[in-house]
């Protein structure tokens, strides 16, 4: 009997299976990775009714071609207004569908948006590495061979067939394109000088087309270094900003290195990576001042509203139903 798999036909562009990341490992100077959109991966999951933090492919502006190799499976595309076909027939994004074996999903891209997610219910039977499933690539592990997803690839599902249920939807957060980023100041910023650090708050970067996974370049008035752009290698985050010695930012994404040593002028707040890695080549950002207790509260209603998305999940055609959230126990270790 042949596998339960999902069939690329033709992937989209950097397709790669991502979770919520290794957590742990950074001593050991393995990234953490994970979703560069962890609200959309998350409501993803929730329609499904899938455990928080089940993999699901990730996307970047265009998901492709599918096709499914099982008796049934259900699937959702989130991350944004996705053009989306089955067969040729339009679907929505953030609402699930019932895909039988042979039809085919179509994934196109979105105006406002870069990463998707493609999640399947029950999820995709491949073997973690390092306790997750999430590609990374410079390291070549996780995901399918620890590289992006090609065409002819066949993922492994967990489930052969869907349960009979009624399809879901979700609302899906309006995008702000023109919001400020919320930054906490430091580690390093006494790295700069004071202009500097006026510089970062008033000015507007714009992201370039040197980008990835790991982090974007941005380009705009240079930043001051005042004690030399080399410090001895010291830990980093998702959303660290760094400042190498030509005085242009880069934000640190999901992909980021685990030590650097470049001074580090601020970093984002978790609440706020989502909003820049969906941020396109040309766009700008324009940085706004947090406190350390104020970025920790908002911290805490990322999380609360994450456990309560399933509980937003509606069935299409029936009254809502309140569920019972799950714990995103990831981002409380």
């Amino acid at each position: 009997m042949t596998r339960a798999a999902l069939l690329a036909l033709a992937p989209g562009m950097l397709s790669t299976i991502q979770d919520t990341g290794r957590r742990g490992w950074q001593r050991f100077g393995v990234s953490s990775g994970g979703a560069m959109d962890l609200e959309a991966f998350t409501a993803a999951n929730a329609l499904l009714g899938n455990p928080p933090g089940t993999a699901a492919i990730e996307f970047a502006y265009s998901g492709g071609v599918w096709e499914v190799n099982a008796e049934s499976c259900r699937l959702a595309v989130t991350g944004g207004d996705f053009g989306i076909s089955v067969d040729g027939s339009p679907l929505p994004a953030y609402t699930t569908a019932l895909l039988q074996r042979g039809r085919t999903l179509r994934i196109d891209g979105a105006a406002g948006a870069i990463w998707g997610y493609l999640a399947v219910a029950g999820g995709f039977d491949l073997p973690p590495q390092l306790g997750s499933l999430s590609t990374h690539l410079r390291a070549g592990i996780g995901g399918l061979h620890g590289r992006a997803l090609r065409s002819g690839d066949s993922l492994p599902l967990l489930s052969e067939r869907a349960s009979v249920q009624r399809e879901r939807t979700i609302a899906r957060r309006p995008a702000r394109p023109d919001a400020p980023i919320r930054v906490v100041l430091g580690p390093q910023d006494d790295y700069f000088t004071a202009g500097s650090l006026d510089t970062l708050l008033s000015a507007e970067y714009v992201i370039t087309r040197q980008g990835d996974r790991m982090g974007y370049r941005l380009a705009g008035p240079a930043l001051i270094h005042t004690r030399g752009y080399n410090i001895i290698s010291d830990g980093v985050v998702a959303g660290s900003i760094q400042v190498p010695g030509t005085g242009q930012p880069i934000v640190l994404l999901m992909d980021r290195q685990p030590t650097g040593g470049y001074p580090k002028i601020a970093t984002v707040i978790s609440v706020d990576l989502g909003q820049v890695a969906q941020r396109r080549p040309g766009q700008a950002l324009r940085f706004q001042p947090l406190d350390i207790e104020a970025a920790q509260e908002l911290h805490r209603g990322f999380v609360d509203a994450l456990d309560a998305l399933p509980g937003q999940v509606r069935e299409i055609g029936a009254p809502q139903r309140a569920q019972r959230p799950q714990r995103a126990f990831w981002l409380r270790n």
